[in-house]
């Protein structure tokens, strides 16, 4: 959690309501074509009338020049040290997709890729195939068998699904096979202790039956695994911040994190509408909601400039709907940049904004990567941005005498 020992004896309870809205992938550089980001070229009315009467900044993920993943991204705004506190992407995914995972029994990220005939990797995504494909393909490589090993792989979104790893003398000691680029060839699975070594036989056992079964389909001919990982020790966000926080989410590994966590993970739907339609169903039962929204994030690794601003001005007519709630504190920042033109998470600064009665007018115009850097609150570690958010929320007491 925070580096602060003293937080117990500052934080109070209180009826008050925050509602953090993080936008995947939000921060971005500018286009080489106009010398503008995604958010200076969106038009986004309603996010920058907020900005104007709200402490705003920017915030680091992990350490400058450090590109984090989803996983830490979302931990540094929830308070973590997400180099102190490590949660492998397999685990969460495992965990969002409602799959349990006891101690010993490892879980890995899946995705569906599609190779060439000499095994060059031609797209991650595999076309971004349809959940109802992911699932027929999951069903097929559940008939994978590994002798005195169980092994259970549950579909996700899209191209996107879990695997999870029961027996003895398994190990998350492993790197992943995603090269994480395309034109080159899934990579060989490396074993960081001796432990290992059997987790790697049995996973690239996995791999070659699997490229087997795959290799008659068009696009999803292969897959990529990454985040192997087993139960992590995490201290709870609701005991440490004394708060009923409850997390609303359309993806699994943004569910699996929240649980994690000690968040209560509420049923939603797959849109923005349906989380926003969700919050208002449950305002009344929590006073800390997280909120997730994905598009930006999706068009921004795509390298669609065109569709991430879009995004961006989607998510910008439903903020009405929230301001409508009247919450204490509405925070809404993003987990990570991930620019257009660098087509994947990067480690630029996040944009973010705190709107409550106590927030500083008239500093930042607009909700863009310049305007937040001349913001009230300037640049800061994403792990510190929670207290100030309890801040505006009349939950931290004064410290000291």
């Amino acid at each position: 959690m925070i580096t602060f020992p003293y937080l117990s004896e500052i934080i109070r309870k209180n009826d008050y309501r925050i509602i953090m809205v993080v936008v995947d992938g939000l921060g971005g550089i500018p286009s080489p074509n106009t010398g503008l980001s995604e958010l200076e070229s969106a038009k986004i009315p309603n996010v920058d009338q907020l900005a104007q009467s709200s402490d705003c900044g920017l915030s680091t993920p992990v350490l400058p020049g450090i590109t984090p993943g989803s996983g830490p991204g979302h931990l540094s705004l929830f308070g973590y040290d997400p180099i102190q506190h490590i949660i492998g992407r397999g685990a969460l995914e495992a965990f969002g997709a409602g799959v349990t995972i006891k101690q010993g029994e490892i879980a890995a990220r899946g995705n569906f890729c599609t190779i060439d005939g000499t095994g060059l990797i031609t797209d991650r995504r595999a076309g971004r195939i349809s959940t109802t494909d992911c699932q027929r393909l999951c069903t097929l490589l559940s008939s994978i068998t590994i002798p005195q090993i169980s092994i259970q792989v549950v579909p996700g979104e899209g191209h996107r699904f879990t695997i999870v790893f029961r027996g003895k003398d398994l190990s998350p000691d492993i790197s992943s096979n995603d090269p994480q680029a395309v034109g080159t060839h899934p990579l060989t699975l490396v074993g960081f202790n001796k432990s290992s070594n059997s987790m790697i036989q049995i996973v690239n056992r996995f791999l070659d039956e699997a490229k087997e079964l795959l290799c008659k389909e068009q696009h999803a001919n292969m897959v990529l695994l990454r985040g192997f990982s087993s139960i992590p020790d995490i201290p709870s966000m609701a005991t440490a911040y004394q708060l009923n926080p409850a997390a609303i989410a359309a993806y699994p590994m943004y569910r699996g994190l929240a649980q994690l966590i000690g968040m209560n993970v509420l049923p939603t739907g797959k849109t923005f509408q349906q989380e926003i339609q969700t919050l208002k169903d449950n305002y009344l039962d929590y006073d800390f909601f997280f909120l997730h929204y994905k598009d930006a994030d999706t068009a921004g690794e795509d390298g669609d400039f065109k569709s991430k601003v879009k995004a961006l001005e989607e998510f910008d007519r439903l903020i009405p709907e929230l301001n409508a709630l009247q919450p204490t504190v509405l925070a809404i920042t993003g987990d990570h940049s991930t620019p257009s033109v660098m087509k994947g998470h990067s480690w630029h600064p996040v944009p973010f904004l705190i709107h409550s009665k106590y927030a500083i007018k008239g500093v930042t115009p607009t909700f863009s990567e310049k305007s937040c850097k001349s913001g009230s609150i300037g640049i800061i570690p994403a792990q510190h941005l929670m207290l100030s958010i309890l801040a505006h929320a009349d939950k931290l007491t004064k410290f000291g005498a």
